[in-house]
């Protein structure tokens, strides 16, 4: 009988070595949010750092550090609840992975903000507030300084909460109270506020209607049709080129202005002129991802992936050529001031001021952003490809229409509106089309089949296609977003003015 073997593992030591394993993964687990707020914190000690290289022989330098490190904590607030909306769509709809979404959203806002953001927007500069009417050019440094906190902080709370609001509104609301609270009603420029009101209505709505009449098109035209795979050669090729085509009427008049003025008609032009080498560039590509495909609907899904990919790469580098304002704005304004400078409809960013904007909005992006893009992609409704596209294209088709009403539109409430706009027309059309009733009796052939029946009242509520508590958190997020950081901003300015006045 030979003897067993001696046996070189130590169980004492292997139970040892399994509770440690088990500590380090609840640590991870633990401690991973907190990795989240050290680095974030980290970079606007950099912030401060990087503007105290280029400030810190000039006079009043010590406010112009605070506010870098400010307005860093403002544009990572902007990147993650804001950017969440060019990215959302097409990671709910399986088009891209979260990384992937993360790096291109990254990649472009750093992209538009550096090389088409040469110049802050008047409205957030010199647009609401009335520099001229305050008792000194120490008293607006303050005023922006309270409206840079307020919107930052308000942000967050919003992202905390997993709604995405408007970052401009945010701003809007932050300078419109410490404003009237340094200088009065009299200091507003309320024509100008009016058009950012008006927005919050026509912005959702004009995007989740274009949405839905883009969604209905597609349907009528190549889901219900008999040879899926036919009509979508012929028609998705014309609506990739509405997108670019809408996309570069797009920069050309918004996301350029800051380099060169071109006037709508033009964009307009410019957009046609890409509109039409788009299709016929795209046709041939078109036919050969088309080759072998089945006749289904899960078959379209692979012709829409690339565009899906294409706008989550342009919304970004438009919105990084026009939001990132919304951090830079006041930091340019409290350096202008400090410096002894007028506040212009033309004034320049200093480079430094435009970098710490730019690469806090990808900073707060990949490290906050995934909670937001999951809620706008997947909790809202349900999204495919196909209609993740309706929602980018729609998103730009809704700002150049109110660029030429002259409305300064938020790209959230449009985007968000534009998800929204999608599921509710899924739930009517689930229930009264009659092209997809005769559709689905072809098919089945139960020429005798009925659309309509009848559900319980649960049943009813559980059949939804559209989260009702999103709804209704988002939309009572975007109504008091102007009141409560104006509120916060005003309190703020009075600690400031106590303080340091």
């Amino acid at each position: 009988m030979t003897k067993p073997r001696p046996s070189l593992e130590k169980p004492t030591l292997d139970s040892y070595l399994d509770k440690v394993t088990l500590t380090e993964e609840a640590t991870y687990h633990v401690l991973r949010p907190w990795a989240g707020l050290g680095l974030g914190l980290l970079f606007m000690l950099v912030s401060m750092i990087f503007a105290a290289a280029y400030v810190s022989e000039e006079p009043g330098y010590l406010i112009i550090i605070a506010a870098a490190a400010i307005a860093g904590y403002m544009a990572m607030n902007i990147g993650a609840n804001d950017v969440t909306n060019n990215v959302g769509a097409a990671v709910g709809s399986k088009a891209i992975t979260m990384t992937t979404a993360l790096v291109i959203a990254a990649i472009f806002e750093v992209a538009g903000a550096v090389f088409a953001g040469g110049r802050v927007v008047s409205t957030i500069e010199a647009g609401i507030v009335d520099a001229a009417q305050m008792p000194s050019g120490e008293t607006f440094v303050w005023v922006m300084m309270a409206a840079l906190v307020s919107a930052a902080v308000w942000i967050n709370i919003a992202t905390w909460s997993g709604a995405p609001i408007s970052t401009t509104h945010s701003i809007v609301g932050g300078i419109l109270g410490s404003g009237v609270a340094a200088a009065g009603f009299s200091a507003v420029h309320w024509v100008s506020l009016a058009g950012v009101t008006a927005s919050w209505m026509v912005s959702p709505i004009l995007g989740g209607g274009i949405a839905a009449l883009l969604l209905a098109f597609i349907k009528t035209f190549i889901i219900y049709r008999e040879d899926k795979i036919d009509a979508a050669i012929f028609w998705t090729p014309i609506l990739i080129a509405t997108m670019t085509g809408s996309f570069a009427t797009y920069f050309a008049v918004i996301g350029l202005e800051k380099v060169v003025d071109i006037s709508l008609t033009n964009g307009i032009l410019i957009g046609l002129a890409v509109a039409a080498a788009t299709v016929l560039a795209c046709r041939p590509w078109i036919v050969r991802q088309a080759q072998g495909l089945d006749n289904r609907n899960q078959s379209l899904r692979k012709l829409f992936q690339m565009p899906l990919i294409l706008s989550a790469a342009l919304l970004s580098f438009a919105h990084g050529a026009n939001d990132v304002s919304n951090a830079v704005g006041p930091l340019s304004a409290i350096v202008a001031n400090v410096n002894g400078l007028a506040i212009l409809q033309t004034t320049y960013v200093p480079l430094w001021v435009m970098l710490i904007g730019a690469f806090g909005i990808s900073c707060g992006l990949l490290l906050f952003g995934p909670k937001l893009i999951h809620v706008v992609g997947e909790e809202i409704t349900k999204l495919n490809p196909m209609r993740a596209f309706c929602v980018a294209l729609a998103t730009a088709i809704t700002v150049i229409l109110a660029t030429s009403l002259g409305l300064p539109v938020s790209t959230t409430h449009t985007a968000v509106g534009a998800v929204f706009g999608i599921g509710f027309f899924r739930e009517w059309y689930t229930r009264n089309s009659k092209r997809r009733l005769e559709y689905v009796r072809r098919k089945t052939g139960q020429l005798d089949f009925e659309r309509r029946v009848e559900h319980s009242p649960e049943e009813t509520q559980r059949r939804r296609l559209v989260r009702r508590s999103h709804f209704m958190t988002i939309v009572g997020a975007w109504i008091i977003t102007v009141p409560v950081s104006a509120l916060l901003s005003a309190a703020l300015y009075f600690v400031f003015a106590t303080l340091f006045i």
